[in-house]
């Protein structure tokens, strides 16, 4: 085909049960600019913005965290050396305040409370009963404004299942420990836990009974969900251009490895005695949270939706790192009392929680849209609610911010707010505005925050 071929951005690959979202391919872009400039944009900002939250529980070993500098020639820290390749995409920001998660005259339940305000920003109600209230997080006030421009409105993922009931954390309900996703002050967002499940979500076709006999298909024929578009997907490639053909092989060679990792992992999953409330899981949840991180990539990469949160583990959760050689909890090492082996211990943790973000941030910069990469049209929040945890610390937390926000955002600092430092829900003032989602307030914000641009 000529230079003017083009196609339509939600142009999908179909079969039976299937609709293949496309990743943004070269012959979209007159698409995609007259898209723009007719919402008041720009030819040149065709691609949308992705946001996105990743919470890790239990706070940090922050000594070994935080690094000393500021600016952009700082000393990467030791738990921080894992991503230091991917410096140049990110923000460290020092003096982000959630200080809606202290006491605040209701005594203990710091956990509970961490998680319940790290989106919303508002103190939650302390209960174990079904009056639970809290507010509406970030997420969530962004999917109310622009989810209707994509599939998916958002997409809520965890490593654990969420607990909408019962007395977990010192008189807070479980809701409020298990979930940062608030669709109303009094409706958590369920997680997905099973990353065929959300794999199915994002490529589920035609109506629902449809995509569950495609899905049961698939699984006794042992078929992938390419074998279902392989026709519609031969005429397409026959019409693009070189590097097209080259975008659309990378993008169906990592879904097919997608699936090849999900079945395998699938084979090894462990179940609970009878009796234990627990869901089959993943043995292998280093390869369980891989997995879900690349649902986040497929969802942004297929425009299915641009705002996820993602919970790694609930806060509190004291399930051991047996894969590092620990016996003992996550939450029982981070009550550490100074302890060095206990300190050595959640560093390790630290570690490895790292790690798996520098697997994610290589996904993303290795997407290209444009002259730029996925992740150079994103911000995603990677941190946690506490800082030090053995003080049950909710200021000056260890947080991350990556991305260049469609290029509103410089990264590649340590950006330093000060002493007082200042509320987590400017930042989120800022983020929604970035979104085309502006909003005058979340939780106790007192302005944007404008060092991030």
């Amino acid at each position: 085909m000529g230079k003017s071929w083009q196609i339509d951005r939600r142009t999908f690959l179909r079969g039976l049960g299937t609709a293949l979202s496309l990743p943004f391919l070269d012959a979209m872009m007159p698409s995609l600019a007259r898209q723009a400039m007719a919402a008041g944009g720009s030819a040149a900002s065709v691609f949308p913005r992705r946001m996105g939250f990743m919470y890790l529980p239990n706070g940090v070993n922050i000594d070994l965290w935080r690094p000393e500098q500021f600016g952009t020639n700082y000393a990467m820290s030791e738990t921080l050396k894992s991503i230091e390749k991917y410096r140049s995409e990110f923000n460290i920001i020092a003096g982000l305040n959630q200080v809606t998660g202290e006491a605040l005259g209701d005594g203990g339940g710091d956990h509970a409370r961490a998680s319940a305000t790290f989106l919303t920003g508002v103190h939650p109600h302390k209960t174990k009963g079904a009056d639970i209230h809290v507010g509406v997080s970030v997420d969530q006030i962004a999917a109310n404004k622009i989810g209707t421009a994509t599939k998916l409105p958002s997409l809520e993922l965890s490593c654990d299942t969420s607990q909408m009931s019962g007395g977990c954390d010192t008189g807070y309900s479980c809701a409020y420990q298990y979930n940062i996703s608030w669709k109303s002050p009094t409706m958590p967002m369920s997680s997905e836990t099973d990353p065929k499940a959300v794999f199915h979500r994002l490529f589920g076709g035609g109506d629902a009974a449809e995509s569950a006999e495609a899905q049961a298909r698939r699984t006794v024929d042992r078929k992938s969900v390419l074998d279902y578009v392989r026709d519609d997907a031969n005429s397409l490639n026959s019409s693009l251009g070189t590097s097209d053909k080259h975008k659309l092989d990378q993008y169906m060679s990592a879904i097919r490895e997608i699936e090849q990792r999900m079945e395998q992992a699938s084979q090894h999953e462990i179940h609970a005695p009878a009796g234990v409330n627990e869901p089959a899981m993943f043995a292998n949840r280093p390869e369980h949270i891989r997995l879900m991180m690349d649902m986040m990539v497929l969802a942004y990469q297929t425009d299915a939706t641009r705002i996820v949160s993602f919970v790694i583990a609930h806060e509190g959760a004291n399930k051991p790192y047996s894969w590092l050689g620990m016996r003992e909890g996550h939450h029982d090492i981070s009550h550490h009392g100074n302890d060095p082996d206990k300190l050595a211990k959640l560093a390790a943790i630290d570690l490895f929680h790292y790690q798996q973000f520098a697997y994610f941030l290589e996904k993303m910069t290795s997407i290209k849209e444009g002259d730029g990469t996925l992740l150079d049209n994103s911000m995603i929040l990677f941190g946690s609610g506490l800082a030090d945890p053995n003080r049950h610390i909710h200021e000056n937390l260890p947080l991350i911010l990556a991305g260049r926000g469609g290029g509103s955002i410089t990264p590649g600092r340590h950006i330093d707010l000060g002493d007082a430092g200042a509320p987590l829900n400017n930042l989120y003032l800022s983020m929604l505005d970035r979104m085309g989602a502006p909003i005058d307030r979340v939780g106790d914000s007192t302005g944007k925050l404008e060092v991030i641009s």
